[in-house]
């Protein structure tokens, strides 16, 4: 045990000499998840897929301004703002807000538009009885302005439209139907009288009779919204829940290039063979320098989650969301720092020079990570990506983490991919073992 401990110990101090591999395996993802998830949750912003800030103007201050706020509310997406920096907004702060990049849209209701909308009503009525022309301008109240970024995408600016859209047509049926139900009364009797002469003109003596055109405002046939995911999301994971890990295994598995040159590097200057010279297994070797980088891995996502739990919600995206608990993410992360770290070994006892090591490894990780779902969530990718994204081991890891963190799985749900993970690490430390143990036995 202490050959094995002494071996991990002269790996690391190795690799704490490295100060360029240092930074490849920190900074570099560290700097990309940041990088990534804000661009990508400025594009769930502009289509309307993250919590999005609104500015919202209310000048009618009555029914239909309130019924707007109430219904972009409902989106749950939307967090309206009604003030900027403490003071009242107007339309010209709102474009300025709004071209300035801090808003998606803003919206302005104008002032008494739900009396000139009952106004319109009453005089549309009166027109329908009456059969008299009623000039347009009588009937046209004043406008609602949605102001959009331009960035904004065409389908998210449509669905904004057709909510408030939705609301004014309703209010406008509302007074409608409100201005008829008193208007009908008194043009029934007024027909009857025209048309049964004086006899009747007692039984209205008194008025006419009243008519109140009230029901319920559930809806009688509602439309559903239901997600159909084939590959298994109950939801779409968040900007943060899909790249902190993701990063974090592409991280992870980059450990091959420095992995790769030190083994590469101590058998072309003789360390190797003086190591061999004492009382100490290939597998302590290889063993060591396993242990030595599985603690490095974990580093390295210990940095991203907290980058993740406590910079990116302060520059603007949601908190990470790391679902039923630590120990199937401890297992899933183990399990992947094995994965890359047998890949390392294999890749160092197969390349005869440094420069095919980091070559071949930097691509072959690359490419892993494309097809993996690292770049580009599986989700989204086309079917024939989404086949063939399961032979890679970081597809492995990415969905066992997002079992965890976004259907809410626990260490039962990712015991396949924390199999298949294994599995490859042993695949490879024996393929490794097997290529070190001809090497050093022809002197290589």
């Amino acid at each position: 045990m202490g050959r094995l401990f002494a071996s991990a110990h002269k790996e690391l101090l190795l690799l704490w000499r490295d100060r360029a591999g240092m930074l490849v395996l920190f900074v570099m993802p560290a700097v990309l998840v940041l990088v990534i998830t804000l661009v990508q949750e400025n594009i769930y912003k502009i289509t309307g897929e993250s919590q999005t800030n609104v500015l919202f103007v209310d000048n009618d201050k009555s029914d239909l301004g309130s019924a707007i706020e109430n219904e972009l509310k409902k989106l749950g997406a939307i967090n309206l703002v009604k003030d900027l920096d403490g003071g009242m907004i107007d339309a010209e702060s709102m474009i300025a807000a709004i071209q300035q990049g801090d808003y998606q849209f803003g919206v302005l209701v104008p002032e008494a538009l739900t009396e000139s909308l009952r106004k319109s009503a009453r005089i549309e009525i009166e027109r329908t009885f009456s059969q008299e022309k009623v000039s347009s301008e009588a009937l046209t109240a004043s406008d609602i302005v949605v102001y959009f970024d331009p960035a904004v995408r065409v389908g998210f600016r449509a669905a904004v439209i057709n909510l408030v859209d939705r609301v004014v047509i309703r209010n406008e049926v509302k007074e409608k139907i409100a201005a008829f139900s008193e208007k009908l009364p008194g043009e029934i009797g007024r027909m009857i009288r025209e048309t049964m002469g004086p006899i009747f003109e007692r039984q209205f003596a008194l008025g006419n009779p009243q008519m109140n055109f009230s029901w319920s405002e559930e809806r009688i046939v509602a439309v559903r919204e239901e997600l159909a995911f084939k590959s298994g999301y109950e939801r779409t994971p968040s900007s943060v829940q899909q790249n902190v890990p993701a990063w974090s295994l592409f991280g992870i598995f980059f450990i091959v290039v420095p992995m790769a040159g030190s083994l590469i590097v101590e058998r072309q200057e003789g360390t190797l063979a003086r190591l061999l010279t004492m009382p100490v297994s290939y597998l302590t070797l290889l063993s060591g320098k396993v242990m030595a980088y599985l603690l490095v891995c974990c580093c390295q996502f210990a940095l991203i989650v907290l980058i993740g739990l406590y910079l990116l919600p302060v520059l603007g995206t949601p908190a990470l969301e790391m679902g039923s608990g630590f120990l199937p993410v401890i297992a899933v992360l183990f399990s992947a720092a094995l994965a890359a770290t047998g890949y390392g070994i294999m890749l160092g006892t197969i390349s005869r020079t440094f420069e095919q090591a980091s070559m071949f490894g930097a691509i072959s990780v690359v490419i892993a990570a494309a097809l993996g779902g690292i770049m580009v969530p599986v989700y989204a990718m086309p079917k024939i990506m989404q086949q063939i994204s399961v032979v890679s081991p970081l597809n492995w890891a990415l969905e066992a983490f997002m079992d965890i963190f976004v259907r809410g799985g626990g260490i039962s749900d990712v015991v396949p991919e924390i199999a298949c993970l294994l599995g490859f690490f042993a695949m490879t430390m024996i393929i490794g073992w097997i290529f070190l143990f001809r090497k050093v036995r022809s002197g290589l």
